[in-house]
C-alpha cells in the first residue's frame, strides 16, 4: 500500500513515446511542475496530452511543448503560450479544442467508467457539427478537421454526444497526500486535478506535504487512493515554487492588494 516513489524521475521512468497523459492544473495553478520536468529529462516524445491548457512559455507543459515532445493536445484554452499557438497554426501540433466544462466532464466520465454522455454545450456550433481545425497544413489550410457528432433531443432540447476520456498516465499535484495515495487539493488546484487523476490508468501525484495513513480524515479526502498508483513527495523548495501566470495590482487599493 505504500505508493511513495524514491523520486520524480523514478515515478515517470516508464512513460513511453506516444503515451497519452491527463495533466492537472489550470493556467499555472495546481500544475505538476516537478513531474513535468522529470518527464522532460526522461526524454519521452510524441506525447498525446489532455489538459485544460498547455502551460506558458517555459513553465508547466510549455516545457515539453518547446522541446517538441507533444504531438497532440486536447484542451479548452490556448492561453498565454505563444509557442503553443505557433506550433498549432504552423501544422506542427494537432489540437482538439473542447468546451471547458465538457472537457472536465469527459475526464470525470472516463474515470468513472462512463463511455459517453449527452450535453447541450456546443450544439449549433462546429463543436457538434464538425469542421474545427485539428491540424493545419503548412500552407495554412485545414489538414485535419473534427468530425460531426451525434445529436439527440431530450425533452425537446438538442444535446451532443461526448465521449469519456481515459489516458495511459495522469500527472497531478496535490496539497496533501498520504502513502496510500489519498489526496487533498487546495483552492484553485482542485480544478482539473481530480478528474485528470481519475482518467489515468497509471496516476502519479506530486504532493506538497506527505502525511501518514490515518492523518487525513475521511471528510478531508478529495480523491481516494484507489485512483492513485504513485506518490512523489516534494521538497519544501519545490512546494514553494509557484509562479503566477499574470500579475495585476489594483491601483484603487490603498494597501496595494495584489491580485492574480
Amino acid at each position: 500500500m505504500n505508493k511513495v516513489q524514491g523520486s520524480a524521475a523514478e515515478a515517470v521512468a516508464d512513460i513511453p513515446d506516444g503515451a497519452s497523459l491527463a495533466v492537472g492544473g489550470f493556467g499555472l495553478s495546481g500544475v505538476p511542475e516537478i513531474l513535468i520536468r522529470a518527464l522532460h529529462e526522461q526524454g519521452a516524445g510524441g506525447l498525446r496530452v489532455v489538459s485544460n491548457n498547455c502551460g506558458v512559455d517555459g513553465r508547466g507543459l510549455g516545457v515539453l511543448l518547446a522541446a517538441g515532445r507533444i504531438a497532440r493536445v486536447t484542451g479548452s484554452y490556448v492561453g498565454e503560450n505563444k509557442e503553443f499557438a505557433r506550433q498549432y497554426l504552423s501544422g506542427e501540433l494537432e489540437v482538439e479544442l473542447v468546451p471547458q466544462g465538457t472537457l472536465a466532464e469527459r475526464l470525470r466520465a472516463g474515470g468513472a467508467g462512463i463511455p459517453a454522455f449527452y450535453t447541450p454545450a456546443g450544439v449549433g456550433t462546429q463543436v457538434a457539427n464538425g469542421g474545427l481545425p485539428w491540424r493545419y497544413a503548412t500552407d495554412g489550410t485545414v489538414a485535419v478537421a473534427s468530425p460531426p457528432k451525434e445529436i439527440r433531443d431530450f425533452e425537446g432540447r438538442p444535446h451532443v454526444l461526448e465521449h469519456g476520456i481515459t489516458t495511459d498516465y495522469a500527472l497531478v499535484r496535490a496539497w496533501r497526500g498520504d502513502r496510500h495515495g489519498n489526496l487533498v487539493f487546495r483552492k484553485a488546484a482542485a480544478n482539473f486535478n481530480p478528474p485528470a487523476a481519475m482518467a489515468g490508468r497509471m496516476t502519479v501525484a506530486e504532493v506538497e506535504e506527505l502525511v501518514e495513513p490515518g492523518e487525513l480524515g475521511p471528510d478531508e479526502v478529495h480523491l481516494p487512493g484507489v485512483f492513485v498508483q504513485r506518490v512523489v513527495e516534494l521538497t519544501a523548495a519545490q512546494a514553494a515554487d509557484k509562479e503566477i501566470e499574470r500579475l495585476s495590482i489594483s491601483a484603487s487599493s490603498t494597501r496595494g492588494t495584489v491580485r492574480a
